[in-house]
């Protein structure tokens, strides 16, 4: 269960109405309120022209349902959520709603249970005995009272049936299920194939009407393993010290969403029960569902699952008013990873007139393209790289300005540019067209928006946990589109003081981490071949028969040609008037190393007509983004915007690709630039793991990540050249995709703009990188984090098309998802990792070997352990018949409900024939699955997984490491970031 923190993106989905693919409607000017019957006699509230089509419905004990349709696909994105979150812990039990979320998991009286009548005894003998722990002063007295509530526990586990809850929803076809927790909401989330609402309802409506506390202690075990992972996360902390400084009197500031050690150290089954009953009650809630579904149908069923819930009076807490403040504070977070700045300043909450024009103003400093940082610190190259964000809770808002500093740069500098761009708008110092530009461009998002369930279901949230009526969302850009300039001056000059919370992160051993000891919890039972009555009633439940459909490509993917011969690939755009333009050139960077160079190099650089700068706001104005991105093997030039505006956006993309100019200082800036992001990257466990060690275990030396320019290289190569090499571009063999509408049109742009002459060129020879074989090596690198996180990786046999089906299924069983062997075992049973998995990895390629690879992170004390129980499952797979069939039949319906539309049917077409396969192969794969027994996947894991040979990559805190258990897996050499990169010239490597 992932804890939530806001990011811009997701928090633009949520602002501006991420919402259905229907016909684009913005005049939302005479939005109202209508309240209407339907078939049934269910009251909603439906809105005039509000793109999601909304029915809000709000049941007769105060449960409220948001329905949207799109029918796209046969899904539906599914959100249950409490208004309830880490805000309303008690001060002394923080943790406590992150924590509740977890146990929803495990069940109920009916689910997740053998004997409910007999586990119930335990359970209370259980809670009796963390009241106590946590009564109990004496450490080694705590000791001896955990010892008896893991005996107990163990207990207690012959009559639980772990993952119960797992195992149904992920046997509908269930996708994404999880659930987060932050400052004043909880919120479980499933997207289900349409055909199972009812089952869906079933489980969901017997779930949230009682709270079982089973297999208590082991989650509580994974929860503190999020807890070291939360301490391994630089920008975790930053953001915590930010709020911690926003406000130092409010809850937002003073307690952390997964809550302090001692606190969870000390934990209380009768609070968290206090809790739910408080808050868990159906006037607190909402259901929301949007997708593929039936209104009418849809109503009775969620009334009939949650509409005999008992209303209950629910009052939140109230806070003091947080004092202002008067001068800036400061904060320091250490860490290893590379230095940074947040400049934050306090605002109202979700709703007022503070989110609206503060909204606008952080898209006038950022929004990628043409706002006042992207221009004159990114685009300038002034910091490493800087943007802002926004957030906005029901008691107050924020708004943060942020940046990385360049080589030699320091934080307060960083901090001085960002406060000028502040100052700008204060000023008024902004052209007039940028706060409309600002405006039309969210409304375009908005657009890209409608397409999508998920976004849809995620803005209806935000409605409902902000307490806000949905037509004023619906409203809120054109209530922007009204703020003069002169209010967005006056309003700048009131919250942008010397009010602000600014927090340093430097790279230091950070003093406040919390070492966390083994509490050597004795694994539990899982009893995977057991199953509830409510289970047995589930499974006879008959859903309607939903079918796979599969794609032919060769009929959906239309062809035509420019007037110059270069073939298009078409799709048409059904949806909104947007469009995709890419042409393709089939090389990358394993044909010319500087390939990539000359594509980042082309972002700084202006022509005889334009300087950078404006370029990006010429665009900007039009509606349109341009792109130019290399990979290994492939290299885009794309533009995509507004379909009115192609004409003039590619006449401007191909303006910029005749006559880019060469600039020197701008080449010198981008060199250390790029010097810079490798020294930032080598401070990333992420870029060091899955990066760095996972190519050395698959290439050895010899991997393109290896194959770099070093920077004494790249300060030699003259920016003319990089310059001709994108020109040059043009003059090799390209083909084009357009997703769009009138084809046409798009043709004649093209033929007027992308002019190429002669004989198109063929491609360079392409490097080749062979993997190597795996086996008998642990490569350790040494990183300050207190987990230890280790991947294990097997070269297998080359692709075979063949094993595409058993792979499928081996991963839904085996190795991802809530309901795995893996996730059982590691976490669920023994308690050794948040995070763990494996996996049958296929080849991308033709003629490339697949690999095996298995994932787990762990406190270092725990490693031994974490070592002997993944080993032993990728080398003996438990059989268990139940959950192979509710496997397959997850594994069935997710295909089923598949559906490749739009641009994707031209991408997934693009990656099938780099397989060497020229037809949907899903049929086949669903077809062979259908037929597949236990006996099939054994077969597979015998001939495919087991007694494999594994190269180990480790990272962790080399004072930590516990060397014997890593010893049996093979010899283990420590290798330097450096090296893994290739970041310096000498081999540094240690044995």
């Amino acid at each position: 269960m992932k804890l939530f923190k806001k990011t811009k993106l997701l928090l633009f989905s949520m602002l501006v109405v991420g919402l259905i693919g229907c016909k684009t409607n913005n005049n939302s000017s005479s939005i109202t309120a209508e309240e209407k019957n339907d078939a049934n006699g269910f009251s909603y509230t439906t809105y005039t022209n509000d793109p999601t089509g909304l029915r809000l419905y709000t049941l007769d004990n105060g449960l409220k349902v948001y329905l949207g349709r799109n029918t796209e696909e046969p899904k539906i994105q599914t959100l249950i959520a409490v208004k309830a979150g880490s805000t309303y812990d008690p001060a002394d039990n923080t943790g406590l709603a992150h924590y509740l979320e977890h146990m929803v998991f495990k069940g109920t009286d009916e689910i997740g249970t053998v004997d409910f009548e007999k586990e119930q005894v335990y359970l209370k003998e259980i809670s009796d005995l963390y009241e106590k722990h946590k009564a109990e002063t004496d450490l080694e007295k705590k000791k001896e009272i955990y010892q008896q509530i893991d005996k107990k526990s163990l207990e207690a586990s012959e009559l639980a049936i772990a993952n119960e809850y797992d195992n149904m929803v992920n046997s509908l076809g269930t996708q994404g299920t999880n659930a987060f927790t932050s400052s004043e909401q909880t919120v479980y989330v499933g997207k289900i194939p349409s055909n199972e609402v009812d089952k869906w309802l079933m489980v969901e409506g017997e779930r949230f009407s009682k709270l079982v506390l089973r297999l208590f202690h082991t989650e509580l075990e994974a929860v503190y393993e999020e807890y070291n992972r939360g301490q391994d996360n630089d920008g975790r902390k930053m953001y915590a010290k930010m709020l911690e400084g926003l406000f130092p009197t409010h809850p937002y500031g003073t307690q952390t969403t997964i809550g302090e050690s001692e606190h969870l150290k000390n934990p209380s089954m009768e609070a968290i029960h206090a809790y739910f009953n408080k808050y868990y009650v159906p006037n607190n809630m909402a259901v929301i569902m949007v997708g593929d579904l039936d209104f009418d149908e849809t109503i009775v069923k969620v009334n009939k699952a949650f509409g005999n819930y008992e209303r209950k009076e629910v009052v939140h807490p109230t806070f003091d008013e947080v004092a202002p403040l008067i001068t800036p504070v400061k904060k320091t977070v250490y860490g290893p990873t590379a230095e940074n700045i947040y400049v934050a300043f306090r605002t109202q909450g979700v709703g007022s007139k503070d989110e609206t024009i503060v909204t606008l103003i952080d898209y006038m400093l950022a929004n990628s393209q043409a706002g006042l940082i992207d221009l004159n610190l990114n685009q300038q190259q002034k910091v490493q790289r800087a943007s802002s964000f926004t957030n906005f809770d029901n008691d107050y808002g924020f708004h943060v300005v942020y940046g990385v500093p360049k080589q030699n740069q320091t934080l307060d500098e960083v901090k001085e540019l960002l406060l000028a761009q502040l100052d700008k708008i204060k000023k008024g110092e902004f052209e007039d067209w940028l706060p409309s530009a600002v405006v039309n461009d969210l409304k375009l998002s908005r657009i890209r928006q409608y397409e999508n369930a998920s976004s849809t279901a995620y803005a209806f949230l935000s409605a409902f946990i902000g307490e806000q009526d949905w037509d004023n969302r619906l409203k809120m850009l054109d209530d922007m589109k009204n703020i003069s300039k002169q209010d967005i001056i006056d309003a700048a000059n009131r919250i942008y003081k010397d009010n602000y919370v600014e927090v340093h992160k430097l790279k230091g051993e950070d003093p406040s981490i919390v070492k966390v000891e083994n509490p050597g919890i004795t694994p539990i039972k899982l009893n995977r071949g057991k199953e509830s009555d409510f289970k047995k009633k589930f499974a006879q439940v008959e859903s309607k028969s939903l079918q796979p459909k599969f794609i032919d490509y060769k009929s959906k993917i239309k062809e035509a040609k420019t007037a110059n011969g270069i073939e298009i690939s078409y799709i048409e755009n059904e949806t909104n008037d947007l469009f995709n333009l890419n042409i393709i050139f089939d090389m990358g960077s394993d044909n010319d190393k500087k390939l990539s160079l000359a594509a980042g190099y082309l972002e700084y650089l202006g022509t005889d007509k334009y300087s950078a700068e404006e370029i990006k706001k010429e665009f900007y104005k039009l509606g349109v983004n341009y792109y130019v991105s290399t990979g290994n093997d492939k290299t885009y030039v794309g533009l995509r915007g507004l379909k009115e505006n192609l004409p003039k956006g590619l006449e401007l993309l191909e303006h910029l690709w005749d006559n880019a100019k060469a600039d020197q200082e701008a080449y010198d800036k981008y060199v250390n630039k790029i010097y810079k992001e490798r020294q930032d990257g080598k401070t990333q466990k992420g870029n060091i793991l899955w990066n760095g060690l996972m190519n050395y275990g698959m290439y050895g030396e010899n991997s393109r990540l290896r194959n770099i320019m070093q920077i004494d290289e790249l300060k030699e190569v003259n920016p003319e050249e990089l310059v001709s090499l994108v020109k040059d571009l043009k003059n090799y063999k390209q083909r084009i995709f357009y997703y769009g509408k009138d084809l046409d049109a798009a043709i004649t742009a093209l033929d007027a703009n992308h002019k190429v002459y002669g004989d198109l060129k063929e491609y360079p020879e392409a490097v080749k990188y062979t993997e190597t074989e795996t086996g008998g090596n642990v490569y350790f690198t040494n990183y300050d984090m207190v987990q230890t996180e280790m991947l294990f990786l097997a070269k297998g046999e080359p692709f075979d098309p063949k094993n595409l089906a058993a792979s499928r299924l081996f991963n839904t069983y085996f190795g991802s998802g809530l309901s795995s062997i893996v996730f059982q075992e590691i976490r669920e049973s023994k308690s050794l990792a948040y995070s763990a998995f494996a996996a049958y990895d296929t080849a991308s390629e033709k003629g490339k070997p697949n690999y095996v690879l298995a994932y787990v992170g762990t406190q270092a004390n725990k490693l031994e352990q974490a070592v002997d129980a993944m080993m032993d499952l990728m080398n003996n797979m438990p059989e268990a018949e139940k959950q192979f069939n509710a496997a397959k039949e997850a594994t069935l319906k997710k295909i089923a409900a598949e559906r490749i539309t739009k641009s994707n049917i031209f991408w997934s077409y693009e990656r099938l024939k780099k397989l060497g396969i020229e037809n949907d192969n899903r049929e086949e794969i669903y077809n062979t699955i259908k037929n597949m027994t236990i006996n099939d996947l054994k077969s597979f894991f015998d001939n495919n997984i087991k007694g494999e040979k594994y190269n180990v990559m480790v990272i962790g805190n080399k004072k930590d490491l516990d060397v014997k258990s890593l010893q049996k897996l093979g010899k283990i050499q420590e290798l330097e970031v450096d090296y893994l990169f290739n970041y310096v010239d000498k081999k540094k490597i240690k044995s």
